[in-house]
């Protein structure tokens, strides 16, 4: 070559990042192996086009990914180790099944000679994850690498999308490979046909109660505006299921809540009290449903008219009297296009369930006895201050009942919360997007037990210039635990304190910037600090441990 260096032979592991170039794939989240050095190596060859990101944890990398696959809606993409590698990152491929992210998890393999001997970490991922992901495949001849991984992403973004794990033997990857890399062939999407829209719309035309729940993946901006001309256009009530509260702008006058951890008692009231639910992308599920309480199961009381990408979705728990196979974009386009009835004798009920909202969503007043930063004052504050493209992210405990009630997401993938209930996965999610989207506010909410899982990405944020506020909600115990505790055994601390490092130094060590915030007063000026930092910025927010939910304390 002109250079004078030796081109590459064609290994199996080549093929691979080829095929990575040509589905579009520009990062890579990782923790390197020896497992898999040759597609490090063919990686080092692609820097120009492909960044490799590497995490300090598995399990962080994993959320990485699953956060860019939320935010981009294409197969958020993370490369681990054999053994313990993969077990530390199937905590992320379990959150992208819940969630149905498309993801796909690459995974070092023992040599195919040592299979069942029980050699040096070896596991037998079909097995482990089997349950876990969309499809399991090991890569046991290296003609097929081109095959298998168009298809992985194939599987990763069709139906209802989700993880995919494939594995790489050591020895396969390094075996030359004559079969070049493809790219998978889009499927075009299923349209409703005429005479089911129609019946829709007569169904929702003769409704005196109707309510749209949405919910899902693959949300665009077009499918959301879509849904919300509908909504308008017929001054329908639209709910969002558990996490997915930025599909729909919270501040039209068409949403009326979300169904969640924590739900407004109203909202329940008017799930339960209406006629006809048209549930768009959403499954459906236990929080959603409020434990499957709020329809009857197999046959809600209400009629249902159920929209989902996945077939298999459809009738899993409830039987609608119309179901319809269709991604999210087709229905909000084909909802979109329907004339809106001249009489809507439901505007009624929609004003209702707005003005019950909008009551929810101011905090109450504290008690005399609080003490602390008031968390429901500090999430306004950066409700009404971040701008409308902002992204929020958090992971699991008490504290997102705040966030969920309090902050108001106005466009899509601009919320990133799992719905899978995974502690730690706002941090990593939150570094995934700030290099996603540099030029906009990333804002990760994590209790003190939250944001103790992955704090050593704050080290990958550091390393790659990623800028975000980490807002640490430190009331010194695990809350949500703390909270049934005292249900169930009053008074008999087990097991649910927690005791902290100093966030503001350990910021700091990472080159971050730190501040402690112990009052309400002195969030806002605070927080205008942390958003000029070029960095990432830690505020550490004490707040009111007997405060369990925004309406009630322990005491």
């Amino acid at each position: 070559m002109a250079n004078g260096t030796t081109p590459k032979t064609p290994t199996a592991g080549r093929v691979l990042v080829d095929a990575l170039r040509l589905h579009g794939v520009d990062r890579v989240f990782c923790v390197p192996g020896e497992s898999y050095l040759e597609v490090l190596d063919a990686l080092y060859d692609a820097r120009s086009e492909i960044q490799l990101v590497v995490a300090k944890h598995e399990g962080g990398a994993a959320n990485m990914a699953d956060a860019d696959g939320k935010l981009t809606g294409r197969p958020g993409i993370c490369m681990v180790t054999r053994g313990p590698g993969a077990t530390h990152a199937s905590a992320g491929v379990h959150t992208a099944q819940q969630d149905s992210t498309p993801m796909i998890l690459f995974v070092g393999q023992i040599a195919r000679n040592q299979v069942g001997r029980d050699a040096f970490q070896e596991v037998d991922y079909h097995a482990m994850f089997g349950k876990l992901a969309k499809w399991v495949v090991e890569v046991n001849d290296a003609s097929r690498m081109a095959e298998i991984v168009a298809r992985a992403f194939h599987v990763a973004v069709s139906g209802r999308p989700g993880p995919v794990v494939v594995s790489l033997p050591e020895d396969v990857l390094t075996e030359a490979c004559a079969v070049p890399a493809v790219r998978n062939t889009p499927l075009a999407p299923a349209v409703p046909d005429g005479t089911t829209m129609n019946a829709i719309a007569s169904m929702l035309a003769g409704a005196q109660r109707p309510l749209v729940i949405v919910g899902g993946s693959g949300w665009s901006d077009e499918a959301a505006a879509a849904l919300a001309q509908f909504a308008a256009a017929w001054d329908l009530p639209v709910a969002s299921s558990f996490r997915r509260q930025d599909i729909f702008d919270n501040s039209r006058a068409q949403y009326v809540g979300h169904l969640s951890l924590g739900m407004n008692p109203a909202l329940k009231e008017m799930v339960t009290a209406a006629d006809v639910i048209l549930a768009v992308g959403t499954r459906l599920a236990d929080i959603t449903t409020d434990s499957y309480t709020l329809l009857q199961v197999p046959l809600p009381r209400q009629r249902l008219i159920h929209l989902h990408p996945d077939a298999a979705e459809i009738g899993r728990v409830y039987r609608p009297e119309i179901g319809v196979t269709a991604s999210v974009g087709i229905a909000a386009t084909a909802f979109a296009g329907l004339r809106a009835p001249p009489s809507r004798p439901w505007s009624a009920w929609t004003r209702s369930g707005r003005q019950a909202h909008e009551a929810f969503v101011r905090p109450p007043a504290r008690s005399a006895a609080a003490t602390g930063v008031d968390f429901g004052a500090a999430m306004r504050h950066v409700s009404e201050t971040l701008p409308a493209d902002a992204i929020i992210s958090n992971g699991a405990g008490n504290y997102t009942v705040w966030v969920h009630r309090f902050h108001q997401y106005q466009r899509p993938r601009t919320e990133l919360a799992p719905t899978s209930g995974s502690m730690g996965y706002g941090l990593p999610a939150a570094v995934a997007a700030s290099l996603r989207h540099p030029d906009r506010d990333v804002v990760c909410i994590a209790g003190d037990g939250c944001f103790l899982m992955y704090p050593q990405e704050l080290a990958t944020a550091a390393e790659y210039g990623a800028r975000f506020i980490v807002l640490v909600v430190n009331n010194g115990m695990y809350g949500t635990i703390r909270m049934h505790q005292e249900n169930h055994y009053p008074g008999r601390v087990s097991g649910t304190r927690l005791q902290g490092p100093d966030y503001v130094a350990l910021a700091r060590a990472f080159g971050g910037w730190g501040e402690r915030v112990e009052s309400t007063g002195g969030f806002a000026a605070a927080f205008e600090r942390a958003r000029v930092q070029r960095g990432f910025a830690l505020l550490e927010l004490v707040t009111d441990p007997r405060q369990i939910t925004p309406g009630k304390r322990i005491d």
